[in-house]
């Protein structure tokens, strides 16, 4: 992952602030089922916090993003960790495992890491080279969290809306980044979900996307 400073600008061309009372009302009854729990307001609020602070316009990354991270937890809107215990993540992540060439490559160089940097945010982060990308990341925005010291932190709120924008704005997750599918020629709710995983469950989490446009708008 290559690290570019984060500039934030002063407000976009075209920039608002999101109608916070018209958006819950709207999301309370579509994507989610009537009602909102806590947790639920929490994360949300956490993506529009990072949304507004970024001085974002295109609504339909917006809305793709909740979409996402709608899915990726389960629909609860709070980060999450990758499910699996120590013995699973050696297997999978650890140079120790049964993939230490892979595990080497993202920087999973001493055994332990594996555990360690296992998969957590909204959409998981996962291995010790991206952890210490977005540390860089988050110390150019301002915000000093250390995730090479501290993986957890990922779990934060505002660490986690920040991993979502960046990963998904850069393209730092597969290559794939939102103005690919959304731009002044194309709005592509399906195959944007290359940004995270191919094109697994691409109808449903276009659909819910699309729900969270509406509210939006």
């Amino acid at each position: 992952m290559c690290v570019v400073p984060v500039v934030l600008l002063p407000h976009s061309k075209g920039f608002k602030m999101i109608d916070r009372k018209k958006f819950f009302d709207g999301v309370r009854q579509q994507p989610f089922p009537g009602k909102l729990n806590k947790g639920q307001v929490a994360g949300l609020s956490a993506i529009l916090d990072e949304w507004e602070r970024r001085s974002l316009t295109d609504l339909r990354w917006l809305a793709y993003m909740l979409g996402t991270t709608k899915w990726e937890t389960d629909h609860e809107m709070q980060p999450i960790k990758e499910k699996g215990g120590a013995t699973y993540f050696t297997r999978m992540y650890d140079v120790t495992g049964s993939r230490p060439v892979l595990a080497k490559r993202n920087g999973n160089t001493a055994p332990g890491d594996g555990p360690k940097y296992c998969g957590r945010g909204f959409v998981q982060l996962t291995w010790k080279n991206n952890y210490s990308s977005m540390t860089k990341l988050l110390k150019s925005a301002g915000i000093d969290v250390d995730l090479i010291t501290n993986p957890e932190l990922a779990m934060r709120l505002d660490v986690a809306s920040f991993i979502l924008f960046e990963g998904m704005i850069r393209g730092s997750f597969t290559g794939k980044k939102l103005s690919n599918y959304f731009n002044a020629s194309t709005t592509d709710w399906l195959n944007a979900r290359r940004i995270i995983n191919g094109v697994d469950k691409k109808a449903e989490i276009a659909a819910i996307s699309k729900q969270f446009y509406a509210d939006l708008i």
